[in-house]
């Protein structure tokens, strides 16, 4: 078992810039991938920015460019650094870990992860 907590949400506005925290505890010594998701009031959840198992970053368009995904391995910790926010970025951000590592390419699956953390919110208005 895996468990994720997220943290660093807010309300910024237009613009602005946040960096979201995702910290994993638990069953965290085999290999497993992590990454970020968000979901909007009335839309479908998304899949931002994930690891692959290589360890390189994959983007959705939507945030690519914008946002960047990092890891710190001796934290168990993951982030997202999102820059040049836009009032369509409102959503809950969520962090999810996937223990097989098969995602490598958009459009990203919210079915392949395994384990999800509660959520932080992010506000952005103009």
């Amino acid at each position: 078992q895996v468990r994720l907590v997220e943290s660093g949400g807010g309300s910024v506005q237009t613009g602005g810039s946040l960096k979201l925290s995702c910290e994993a505890s638990g069953n965290t010594y085999g290999k497993f991938c992590m990454g970020w998701f968000r979901h909007a009031p009335g839309k479908k959840r998304e899949g931002l920015a994930v690891e692959r198992r290589d360890g390189s970053p994959l983007y959705a368009d939507s945030v690519k460019g914008r946002f960047t995904i990092s890891k710190d391995n001796a934290k168990n910790t993951l982030y997202l650094q999102m820059n040049s926010l836009k009032p369509e970025d409102t959503a809950m951000y969520y962090c999810a870990a996937e223990i097989r590592c098969v995602v490598s390419a958009t459009p990203i699956s919210e079915y392949d992860y395994n384990y999800w953390g509660q959520g932080t919110q992010v506000t952005v208005s103009s």
